[in-house]
């Protein structure tokens, strides 16, 4: 335990408010200090090195903290990935993550004048990006969960886990959404819906503060409306399309209690995210009345120059935009003089050297300065059987066509086949730390050999590679499959990172025809075209003509454009990356052991060239492409269970309502018409048939239900209407109830609704 300087000062005091604790400390710092609170400029794993005695802080982080008489922030301590080069020879792991930040926090406390604190922040993608973290499967199958109170436990536990190694800010991306498909940070989104994206991103934050972590949620604002699904190109946003769209979730969070948000890339209205004035200040701090941090992007400041012509004057810009807390560039450290040369005044560094403060305040380091922490609470839930379980539940059946799945009766031989069967690191995901040598991981081929009962005999066969059109593999695969009563393929992409990958300086990957690599997707991997590779469209045409049947599992973090599979396919599951378990639950729902519960949190193109395919896209009538339909291969919403399930149209408790008074009551009946239980997802959506300020949508999610089914049982699905539900973007860009006449639909995805008319009439 670090003891606390004994002073007198009011901001040492624990029981003054936390604003006057600030007020007090401000008043005692000079303007290198004050730079040095909004700045994060150090890669953590520069911070210290491995001996043979344990860990030592080096030379460079001693002098960082000496330049500014402090340090506000520091980025990654315990990051571990092929970018950082960290490992399990040279990092930080879980028995050593507490001592170390210890010794960071005590350097920085008792070697500089006024013993602020340090915020440690981590990046924490799906689980903490470290040694010995438990992975959890990727945002894109949270989404396809549809259980916010499922990924909440898991947000709680993921929490605990780095608070009890000394972290405090938790970096978690949540507010991007996947509207093209073709770009590859799509598996860090929650899907394409802002519901959906907001239901979850409010169980992120309120999982993570129960741990007593603070979360900065990224990216605010748009990231995932980029042109061509280019990653960190340009956007065209309209403001309607931000606010009907793109703020949802961040207004989620904010409203749950997120600690900050990071500014994105990407531009609006022609300014980059981390410069606009409009979105950091005037929306988020006058609108929202957020009192957090905004955090930059990583090296997002030092782009500015470009705008600028030098780094003075674009730290200037981003800080009166309302961008707290900097992030590796080079601007952020020469805010002084940007303050002496009158670019920024000084009473604007004060406000964000206040709000990074306020967090240190908030988060207790003050007080107790012990990096190590026990989350509040009881946080004894296992991370890796809530890893599993999300796992289990994101798993999605698209097709049953053969009606082959549940695999039953028990084959003599499975033939499991593809690229991603036997692969722990194609199914976990970009940004994750390298994984313990001899941990109990489950791949699908493991979890397959595992469940298949005594007698069944599993055989493997790789049969092409992930990328490319080598088929050299294929007529072994062909010939394992012919011999197997049943072919289960593995197919699907990958975002695993290696020693062989070049980065960009904010760590992206840099993949192109003249630096390929075995990555299909992840930061910096967008694709052009969402085909499967060659080779696996190659094995899958010469299992199928065997005559075997064929189950074809994905493997992935993006909807790939899958090809009209009856007569290819009897069943095509999506597991997304569902994390190092993952292949013990594709398994249990392959066998019947668990029932297939996922359902799509985005929409399955046919192919690259219809995009954009999102469910909710403006109600112009558009009849479609001649060459091909305008519509998604597999709806937003879809999925599929063993059993089959029968809806009545929606019943409203009142068929007109006002603005003044919008609250109605829907239900509607649902029935398990089959023979085995399903949780089913039953899908509340509005559709706007007059009125409004503005061309509506073809429908828009406003929420979702389960309900737990025994064989020929019926129950309903029961939804509270309000403002909330009926609320559309005004003309001046707030939310309000406004007048004409609408459908409340219910059903099982976006593509198969029954609706009930719903007037809503003018106050007067």
């Amino acid at each position: 335990m670090l003891e606390l300087k004994v002073t007198d000062h009011l901001y040492r005091d624990p029981s003054a408010p936390v604003a006057e604790r600030v007020r007090d400390l401000l008043a005692r710092m000079t303007l290198t200090e004050k730079v040095g609170q909004v700045n994060q400029r150090m890669y953590g794993w520069d911070a210290y090195e491995r001996t043979a005695d344990g860990h030592r802080l080096t030379d460079a982080f001693r002098a960082e903290v000496a330049t500014y008489d402090g340090m506000g922030a520091l980025y990654g301590l315990q990051r571990a990935d092929a970018w950082s080069g960290v490992g399990f020879a040279d990092g930080i792991t879980a028995a050593d993550g507490a001592r170390v930040a210890d010794a960071v926090q005590r350097h920085v406390m008792e070697n500089t004048r006024l013993g602020i604190p340090v915020l440690l922040v981590e990046e924490v993608p799906h689980g903490h990006q470290a040694l010995d973290g438990t992975v959890l499967p990727v945002n894109l199958a949270v989404g396809a969960t549809w259980d916010p109170e499922l990924y909440e436990a898991a947000s709680a536990a993921a929490g605990a886990e780095l608070r009890a190694r000394g972290g405090h800010v938790a970096l978690v991306s949540a507010l991007d959404l996947v509207r093209d498909p073709r770009w590859g940070r799509a598996e860090e989104c929650f899907g394409e819906d802002p519901y959906l994206a907001a239901r979850l991103t409010e169980a992120l934050v309120r999982g993570m503060r129960t741990a007593g972590v603070a979360v900065v949620l990224k990216h605010f604002a748009g990231q995932g409306a980029t042109i061509g699904g280019r990653n960190s190109a340009a956007t065209e946003l309209s403001a309607r399309e931000l606010h009907e769209i793109h703020l949802a979730a961040a207004l989620a969070g904010v409203r749950a209690g997120a600690a900050g948000v990071m500014a994105a890339y990407n531009e609006f209205d022609g300014l980059p995210c981390v410069a606009n004035r409009t979105l950091l200040t005037e929306l988020l701090r006058d609108q929202w009345r957020f009192e957090g941090i905004v955090m930059a992007d990583g090296c997002a400041v030092d782009r500015l120059v470009r705008l600028t012509g030098d780094p003075v004057s674009a730290s200037a810009l981003a800080l009166n935009a309302g961008c707290d807390l900097s992030l590796w560039d080079a601007c952020y450290p020469r805010l002084a003089e940007a303050v002496e040369q009158g670019l920024v005044a000084e009473q604007t560094l004060d406000t964000a050297v206040a709000r990074v403060l306020a967090l240190k305040f908030r988060l207790g380091l003050f007080d107790e300065p012990s990096s190590h922490a026990e989350a509040p609470g009881d946080q004894r839930s296992d991370p890796s059987e809530l890893s599993e379980r999300m796992a289990r539940a994101s798993i999605t059946l698209l097709a049953n066509d053969g009606g082959v799945l549940p695999i039953a009766p028990a084959p003599r031989r499975i033939a499991v086949l593809g690229p991603n069967a036997d692969s722990i690191a194609q199914q976990i995901g970009d940004y994750t730390a390298p994984q313990r040598p001899g941990s109990h991981h489950v791949t699908v081929l493991d979890g397959i050999r595992s469940a298949a009962p005594p007698d069944t005999e599993v055989t493997y066969a790789r049969g092409c590679e992930l990328v490319g059109g080598d088929l050299s593999g294929v007529p072994e695969a062909t010939a394992v499959a012919a011999a197997a009563d049943i072919a289960v393929l593995v197919l699907g992409g990958s975002s695993a990172r290696s020693g062989d990958t070049v980065f960009d300086s904010n760590g992206a990957a840099v993949v192109t025809s003249a630096n390929p690599v075995d990555m299909t997707c992840g930061e910096g991997v967008d694709l052009a075209d969402l085909r499967l590779p060659e080779g696996q469209l190659a094995l899958m045409d010469a299992v199928a003509a065997t005559g075997v049947p064929v189950v074809v599992v994905l493997v992935q973090g993006r909807p790939h454009a899958v090809p009209d599979l009856p007569g290819t396919a009897g069943a095509v599951l999506s597991a997304w990356y569902p994390g190092p378990w993952g292949g013990r639950a594709v398994a249990d729902v392959l066998f019947g052991a668990a029932e297939p519960e996922g359902r799509l949190p985005v929409s399955v193109p046919r192919s690259a060239a219809q995009l954009p395919v999102f469910y909710n896209a403006k109600d112009h009538g558009y009849r479609g492409y001649v060459d091909q339909p305008a519509t998604a291969r597999y709806a937003f919403g879809h999925g599929l269970s063993y059993t089959t399930v029968g809806y009545a149209p929606p019943r409203l408790s009142r068929a007109r309502v006002t603005p003044d008074d919008p609250a109605l009551i829907c239900r509607v009946s649902v029935r398990n018409t089959g023979e085995r239980p399903v949780r089913e997802t039953v899908q509340l959506y509005v559709r706007r048939l007059s009125g409004g300020a503005s061309w509506p949508r073809i429908r828009e999610l406003r929420g979702f239900a389960r309900l737990e089914l025994r064989p020929g049982e019926e129950a309903d699905a029961v939804f509270e209407i309000d403002a909330d539900t009926l609320g559309s973007v005004t003309r001046d860009l707030g939310l309000a109830v406004e007048p004409g006449e609408l459908l409340v639909e219910t059903g099982p995805s976006s593509d198969r609704t029954q609706g009930a008319r719903l007037v809503i009439a003018s106050s007067g």
